[in-house]
């Protein structure tokens, strides 16, 4: 236990104090939150725009902290060696994975606890009850699970360049289609169908409904996002070079 501590002290210092980090993980959600609030760009289905923006941007934050900031991270530390050096210490690979795990909902309470506030002072009116809340916390945990998997997939069997790259493109491919900026019946009907079965428009979806609506989740995103959450993180596991 103590060895996990201590890795996870660090993990988080180290992301801390990377800028690129910050910036992808507060800076980008606060700026898009605070721009599309505040100018008429995009049509959304609420009376106030803040009300449509505060869920999809809390999606957009899960989404930058649990796949592209651990993705990029991950595959730059396989690249110099770091994770087999750690891998064959007494922390062991498992309580290293675990420090990582519990970093990522370490910064995405922090990005919560900046992005609320921001949405509350902008004049946002979260609905629903304590039941919509917690579903809220349980679709995001679920997410975050199948967000890591998905950056850990591209760490482990890609160049960190390459990986770089790729974490990036998929990052605005995902942040397209969804629904978090651009609702998702904006989107042809094609691609609206295509978007529902990938974990962001289901978090998003979700969100929406309990932190806006105030209703229930959708099953579609459940079922959605549970299968990512095993899928993912399994084809990692099964993929994953640690060197």
């Amino acid at each position: 236990m103590r060895a996990l501590l201590a890795q996870t002290r660090a993990e988080v210092f180290m992301t801390l104090r990377r800028g690129e980090t910050l910036l992808l993980t507060v800076g980008f959600p606060v700026l898009f939150l605070v721009f599309f609030s505040t100018v008429d760009v995009v049509s959304t289905p609420t009376a106030k725009s803040v009300d449509f923006f505060v869920p999809g941007i809390l999606a957009l934050a899960v989404m930058s902290t649990a796949m592209v900031s651990l993705g990029i991270a991950t595959g730059f530390e396989r690249g110099y060696g770091v994770l087999k050096r750690l891998g064959s210490t007494p922390l062991g690979r498992p309580r290293l994975l675990g420090a990582k795990i519990i970093t990522i909902l370490a910064v995405e309470i922090v990005q919560a606890a900046i992005v609320i506030p921001v949405g509350l002072l902008l004049g946002w009116n979260p609905g629903g009850s304590g039941s919509c809340f917690l579903s809220a916390v349980g679709i995001v945990l679920l997410a975050t699970v199948g967000f890591a998997g998905i950056g850990l997939l591209m760490a482990g069997v890609l160049k960190a360049e390459v990986n770089l790259a790729a974490a990036n493109g998929l990052y605005l491919v995902f942040l397209l289609l969804g629904g978090m900026i651009v609702p998702i019946a904006k989107l042809p009907s094609g691609l609206a169908s295509v978007a529902k079965i990938l974990p962001p428009e289901a978090l998003s979806a979700g969100l929406h409904a309990s932190l806006g609506a105030g209703s229930a989740v959708p099953p579609l995103s459940w079922a959605v996002l549970a299968v990512w959450a095993v899928a993912a993180p399994l084809a990692a596991a099964l993929t994953f070079r640690w060197e």
